[in-house]
């Protein structure tokens, strides 16, 4: 499971922006790490507006964290104060000159910087599926380019907020087959592989794949890749009997970072999906197909059954991908791996649609977030009351550390505000406006999040910033 540190609040409870209660089931559905994110392409010429997408996601999905292949700024400003995760990439052309520092930090400075924190960058991508591209000039800058890109971050405050990683097709590996043996292509390994890992593991990044199963699917093993009942593969040298071929592949690329030392590393998926709709030719290549494919993925890497190799774990997962893109090239299947038409209307549905989204896209934000449907807590509406305890339970509250600098706290209230907790009460005319100060109404927020995530301790760290307390708050002035 991933142990990246987070930002000033766990990015991934960012998506309830529209109704607590569907927020608090798909908090224990998806789990901390086993969250579900998409691939943002944008290689079309009939998408919708930025905004629109941003809109879309909070409101209509449970989807809290997009994957781009670039760093447009239009789409950065769109997602800022949604909470939602946002993952930039270094286009690969541009990797060889941010090996040197300076154009590193002004890479950052310009493509970054301005939109953090209001828009939740957590990761950048150095380049999509760089040892494949065989371009000696990219590969052998890749490290480079990471090592400076991290040097900039320290330099800009950044790097605990943003870590670096680079995702990688399956292409890496020069065995697979049985997954036991998976190893890296030689040559790689030592010599690019070894230390990207080395880089990883002391930045505390993930090391990023892309599987396909489609791509490695035929007719006689089409329902071991869509994750349909089937009589398995058996790996003899582990005595481990795999049914899905997400699993196998996924378990050759730990067997093979497992050969260089490096088992400790947290894998996410950067890429993953199925075409609805393809040649004639293709096999298996139709929305029923797609569907069951994502549907059961999405189930599998948040269920915590792990793989046979890694068991009991979760995986952050992106799917590929949000829209249909009718300008990128090769067969018509890479035109038609979304989840979503141009008219944001979903080509097939794999549970990522909220109850109230599945019939309609709703026209106008909701307006802070309103009780839905279906068990969990209810919130009181006094500003200051916890959820509910059970008999025999001591109230607690979050509030600021005496001395917390007060940038430090008005980003805690711009972060929680910008998930879509209700700030009404703390803005001015509502009944927490007054005192008028930073730490007046950080108090209020933070304590917010703190009762609406179930009053664990780490949910009023903040960065080192909040502190419990059992006096309350509402009998003495912040």
């Amino acid at each position: 499971m991933a142990t990246t540190t987070p930002p000033l609040i766990p990015a991934n409870f960012a998506y309830f922006a529209a109704s607590l209660s569907l927020l608090v089931i798909s908090t224990f559905l998806q789990g901390g790490h086993g969250a579900i994110g998409v691939n943002y392409g944008t290689v079309a010429d009939n998408l919708p507006p930025p905004s629109e997408v941003a809109h879309f996601l909070v409101e209509s999905t449970t989807i809290n964290r997009v994957r781009l292949f670039d760093a447009d700024p239009d789409i950065l400003r769109a997602f800022a104060h949604t909470g939602i995760t946002v993952t930039v990439t270094v286009p690969n052309d541009q990797i060889p000159r941010l090996t040197k520092l300076p154009a590193a930090h002004e890479w950052l400075k310009t493509n970054v910087q301005p939109h953090v924190p209001a828009t939740n960058i957590v990761r950048i991508l150095v380049g999509n599926e760089v040892l494949s591209t065989a371009n000696k000039l990219l590969i052998a800058s890749l490290v480079p380019a990471l090592q400076a890109l991290q040097a900039s971050l320290v330099d800009l405050g950044l790097d605990r907020r943003i870590k670096l990683t680079t995702p990688h097709s399956l292409g890496i590996l020069s065995s697979s087959t049985p997954p036991s043996t998976g190893k890296f292509r030689q040559g790689y390994d030592t010599h690019v592989l070894k230390p990207l890992l080395g880089f990883l593991r002391a930045t505390n990044s993930p090391f990023m794949v892309n599987p396909y199963p489609f791509f490695g699917s035929s007719a006689e093993t089409l329902d071991y890749a869509l994750f349909r009942p089937n009589p398995g593969v058996f790996d003899d040298n582990t005595e481990l009997k795999y049914t899905n071929m997400l699993d196998a592949q996924l378990d050759a690329v730990y067997s093979a970072m497992n050969g260089l030392g490096f088992a400790d590393l947290d894998i996410v998926i950067a890429e993953t999906g199925w075409p609805s709709h393809g040649d004639q030719a293709q096999v298996g290549v139709d929305t029923t197909s797609a569907a069951e494919y994502n549907g059961n993925l999405v189930r599998h890497v948040t269920s915590g059954a792990g793989t046979p190799l890694m068991p009991n774990r979760t995986f952050e997962t992106y799917i590929f991908a949000l829209f249909n893109e009718d300008l990128k090239p090769g067969p018509v299947c890479e035109r038609n791996f979304g989840l979503f038409r141009p008219d944001m209307t979903p080509v097939y549905d794999v549970g990522i649609l909220r109850p109230t989204a599945r019939s309609f896209v709703p026209v106008n934000p909701i307006q802070g977030p309103s009780p839905g449907p279906g068990p969990g807590p209810s919130l009181s509406t006094e500003p200051w009351s916890p959820m509910p305890l059970a008999e025999g339970s001591e109230k607690q509250w979050c509030l600021p550390k005496t001395g917390v600098d007060s940038d430090a706290l008005q980003r805690n209230i711009d972060y929680i505000c910008g998930l879509g907790l209700d700030c009404g009460p703390i803005q001015e005319g509502g009944p927490c406006f007054a005192p008028n100060t930073v730490r007046a109404h950080a108090a209020y927020a933070m304590n917010t999040y703190y009762q609406v995530m179930g009053r664990n301790g780490y949910d009023c760290d903040f960065g080192q910033t909040g502190a419990i307390t059992d006096v309350d708050p509402s009998t003495f002035v912040v």
